[in-house]
């Protein structure tokens, strides 16, 4: 705040995305660290697309689409709920909400602004490249712990690379927080206090999301006399109707009306059919600001300390991961997880009091382990529910791709003792999981196109390695992205084609390995001709993209696999200005089911940006990675100084002790209060 006061004097000294936009920065204010992030939350999007789906092909079929762990929940609408009734404009409001922001020419001032040609132009390439990176089912994190038993050094090891949007600036940057009580250092996002993924003196923890439904769409009867009236039971209930002033740049404030059921926001009224839809979120409860509970990890000394300050983590449901310098490695799962008695929560339900929430699990209770016999634990958004669990209707039924896992265990159950390196090599990993799945069904194939025969041989003769060299990781890549096309034309009602998304590839590889009578008459030859088909078409896709030549079909290269990164007002500035916000493109490797994600578009737009592994028995070996650089000022040289290390899969030492730190500083700023506390 003392810097916003600054610019008011000094206008110059606002960041260059305020003077682009012609605005002045609000105050900091305690209401405004809690209250402006919502904490990776959407599951009631997929809720209403599974209500949609089961109103048009019933149940049956969109369970056996879909992979859903454990067992096989309810889908079936309550009766009450009339399915031709949910549309996508129910959650319009919720998706306006959880959108980014899109400017445009006239939201910037005069000197900078694009022409509408190349506004038109980028602003488009934009959902295209999130629609290709949203065919996989989830995008996700990778950490781990390995215990002493499993490293070099008898010390053990954690590992983090959260998966999120790449974005510029910066979405999570570097911070070593010293004070009574605090030494710890690692990443956090500039609005959220605390450090989310680090250490301190005594330990050192990582997350990932963990699979949770804390969200309800409930549909209701509304009153024909009185539309904000809602039916409860046997009795009509009054919503609560409050009326609040929008500012709009450049336009007169704008009053709307809210309203709320018992339940939460409501979000749609269908004044024709006399029906309300509203939200139940967890989130919305009292004391879900999320990562707050990072305050108290930061400063946890033990394993139990730690899980204690677990306990206070409502939101985001995360996978917590931790290892300290007394040995100890554990897991424990957080968030706030409704109890719901009887309904799977993948559907919505009536809002007449039938479907209620039975509170909510008590985090200590969620999944958790202390030192497993393994000596190592890792997740990837993964199925991580123990067998046995007793508390599974308060969980989630819906899991990222087991794909990434599967590496990690295959990798840290090894006989070797690892090390540091290791652990970057594994970060880094590029081997596709569903290429040693998929390209063996090639194997008894010939192919009548020459050419693409020769890429068959190719493939059965390729490491399986998405090395951005290698003319065999872009063949696959092509093949695998036209055989999830084809498959969901040949499976997938298209009704729901768009309702369902990406296929779950551990399903896609069962299906080939015995397939049924929806390939055809003769399902071996019709998969094989499927597998054919999608060869041949990913070779024309390849000779349209890169040319005939095949020594160009190189993977990582602007035209295929690369990264860059777009500023958010890239797409609405002039040429000379985006050069500055952008940062990029740059070849990349992997795709969105390898360990070193980069998602399944061409263009990385989300993947691990920061990355933290830490060594126990000396908090100096910590290595770290950022991108694109730990400034938001485009015209400051550490914005984008961390971006060509990142690509290359390099590491940066995170030293910790003070000797080493001043051993490499760069400069030392003094921040005094103006006024005395």
């Amino acid at each position: 705040n003392a810097y916003i006061d600054l610019t008011v004097r000094q206008p110059e000294l606002l960041p260059l995305e305020f003077r682009l936009l012609g605005v002045t920065p609000g105050r900091w204010t305690p209401e405004v660290v809690i209250s402006r992030h919502q904490g990776l939350l959407a599951n009631v999007t997929r809720e209403l697309a599974y209500g949609q789906a089961v109103a048009r092909v019933g149940a049956e079929q969109v369970r056996e689409l879909s992979w859903f762990r454990p067992g096989e929940p309810e889908l079936a609408l309550d009766p009450v709920i009339d399915g031709s009734l949910l549309t996508e404009e129910i959650l319009d409001i919720y998706r306006a909400f959880k959108r980014p922001m899109r400017f445009e020419p006239e939201d910037v001032t005069q000197a900078f602004r694009a022409d509408y040609a190349s506004f038109e132009h980028l602003a488009a390439a934009m959902p295209t490249e999130l629609a290709l990176a949203a065919e996989q089912e989830a995008i996700g994190s990778n950490n781990w712990v390995v215990g002493g038993g499993r490293t070099l050094s008898g010390f053990p090891f954690m590992a983090n690379d959260p998966h999120r949007v790449q974005q510029a600036p910066s979405l999570r940057y570097w911070v070593h927080l010293i004070g009574p009580g605090w030494n710890v250092i690692g990443g956090g996002e500039p609005m959220l206090p605390g450090v989310s993924i680090g250490h301190n003196e005594y330990g050192a923890w990582g997350l990932t999301v963990f699979g949770q439904d804390s969200e309800d769409l409930y549909v209701y009867e509304t009153n024909p006399d009185n539309p904000s009236e809602y039916r409860y039971h046997d009795q009509w209930e009054q919503m609560r109707v409050i009326e609040e002033q929008i500012l709009v740049k450049g336009e007169p404030p704008v009053t709307v009306q809210l309203k709320y059921t018992r339940h939460g926001p409501v979000q749609y009224e269908d004044t024709e059919h006399r029906k309300a839809y509203a939200l139940r979120a967890a989130w919305l409860d009292i004391g879900s600001a999320p990562y707050l509970a990072s305050l108290r990890m930061d400063q946890a000394r033990s394993w139990a300390d730690f899980r204690e300050a677990c306990s206070y983590s409502r939101i985001p449901a995360e996978n917590m991961v931790w290892a300290d310098r007394g040995k100890n490695i554990g897991y424990q799962a957080v968030g706030v997880s409704p109890i719901r008695p009887n309904w799977s929560g993948l559907v919505p339900v009536p809002g007449d009091g039938r479907y209620e929430w039975d509170g909510y699990l008590p985090i200590g209770a969620l999944p958790h382990v202390t030192n497993p016999p393994e000596e190592y634990f890792g997740t990837a958004n993964n199925y991580m529910v123990p067998d046995g669990y007793p508390y599974l209707n308060a969980l989630h039924y819906t899991w990222g791709d087991e794909m990434r896992a599967a590496r990690v265990n295959e990798v840290l159950r090894s006989g070797r003792r690892h090390t540091i390196i290791d652990m970057m090599r594994l970060q880094q990993d590029e081997l596709s999981v569903p290429a040693k799945n998929l390209i063996p069904f090639l194997r008894g194939l010939t192919l009548n196109d020459p050419t693409a025969d020769d890429a068959r041989r190719r493939l059965l003769r390729w490491d399986a390695v998405l090395d951005r060299d290698s003319i065999d990781a872009a063949i696959y890549v092509s093949w695998e992205r036209r055989l999830l096309q084809n498959l969901r034309v040949l499976l997938v009602p298209e009704s729901i084609r768009d309702l369902l998304g990406g296929l779950n590839m551990k399903k896609v590889i069962n299906w080939l390995a015995a397939p049924d009578g929806r390939f055809g008459p003769d399902p071996i030859e019709g998969r094989d001709r499927l597998l054919a088909e999608s060869m041949e078409q990913a070779l024309e896709d390849l000779r349209t993209r890169l040319g005939p030549d095949q020594t160009q079909w190189h993977y990582g290269q602007p035209d295929f696999k690369h990264a860059l990164i777009r500023h958010p007002l890239s797409p609405a500035v002039d040429a000379a200005t985006r050069a500055r916000l952008d940062v990029g493109p740059v070849a990349r490797g992997g795709y969105g089911r390898s360990l070193n994600n980069t998602g399944n578009g061409d263009n990385q737009t989300s993947g691990a940006s920061f990355r933290m592994i830490a060594d126990t028995e000396d908090w100096d070996h910590a290595v770290g990675t950022n991108t694109p650089g730990q400034s938001g000022d485009p015209d400051d040289p550490h914005y984008r100084d961390l971006f060509e290390l990142w690509a290359a899969g390099k590491y940066f030492p995170v030293f910790y002790s003070r000797a080493k730190v001043e051993s490499v500083a760069e400069r030392t700023e003094r921040l005094v209060p103006t006024e005395p506390r």
